[in-house]
């Protein structure tokens, strides 16, 4: 990616299928808030777009999604309050229009797949990883917390494993991805695409309407539907533990190459 190149490419196909391509290889396809911004942008003219009958989401490169670009998480952290709040409003809308975008979604997964990375497979009808993909809820590890994911990681993955992993900040493989529940199948890399195309097939002996109804209806029975106050609360959490010591530590750690000040090993 050059400097021209836009953080997120979108193509749709003759049949419909769109493809959304995270497209910041250079960090990883870590986030910004001028890809949240894309993504959020590029998925509300493909619902709008009648012919479109699914989407599928990948990365540019040789990671999926690394999680929050720690540099713009830096700056962030000197925000003036409301600054700050809007930054956070760009995960939280983000991920909830994915989660209730009314066609099918579908991610692949490859390679580092971290913090706001599995908010995006959390928020995907269908999710597949290739064998070398790697995991982790790592936003406690530099002194923030995923609150805009917050509501998706559970849905996906239970209340009991998103304890788990988003309070250890364990990384994991796609093995234990399957396991739990953040992707379906782990399919290897040079079938990955055989089984996109197939999936979509199936896909697309279904009628549209009844996709959308469908999708919503699951959403909606379940309280899983985030209203304005909801987001707005989560964002807000975000920004706040972003903000203290205990976040701007965590961020110059990263930067620094050192341990956090917290961190004190056993033995």
């Amino acid at each position: 990616m050059t400097d021209t190149e836009p953080p997120v490419l979108v193509a749709v196909d003759a049949r419909g299928i769109a493809t959304v391509t995270l497209n910041r290889p250079a960090v990883g396809n870590a986030y910004n808030e001028e890809l949240l911004d894309a993504l959020y942008e590029g998925l509300g003219r493909l619902e709008a777009e009648a012919a479109v009958r699914a989407v599928v989401i990948r990365g540019a490169g040789r990671h999926f999604q690394a999680g929050a670009d720690l540099n713009w998480l830096a700056r962030a952290a000197e925000y003036p309050p409301e600054r700050a709040y809007i930054a956070s409003v760009a995960t939280t809308r983000t991920m909830a229009r994915l989660n209730e975008f009314p066609k099918p979604t579908l991610a692949l997964v490859h390679g580092a797949c971290f913090g706001g990375g599995c908010g995006v497979v959390c928020c995907v009808d269908v999710a597949l990883a290739t064998p070398d993909a790697v995991f982790g809820l790592t936003e406690v590890r530099v002194g923030v917390a995923p609150t805009p994911i917050s509501t998706h990681m559970v849905h996906a993955m239970g209340l009991r494993h998103t304890r788990r992993y988003a309070l250890t900040g364990e990384r994991f493989d796609a093995g234990e991805a399957l396991r739990i529940g953040l992707v379906h199948e782990v399919v290897p890399a040079d079938r990955a695409e055989a089984r996109i195309a197939a999936i979509l097939d199936e896909t697309l002996r279904s009628a549209p309407g009844a996709i959308a109804v469908t999708k919503h209806s699951f959403l909606a029975a379940n309280g899983l539907l985030l209203d304005a106050r909801q987001m707005a609360l989560l964002a807000h959490e975000s920004w706040m533990q972003r903000a203290t010591p205990e976040g701007r530590e965590g961020l110059a750690a990263f930067r620094e190459k050192r341990p956090p000040g917290w961190y004190r090993p056993a033995g």
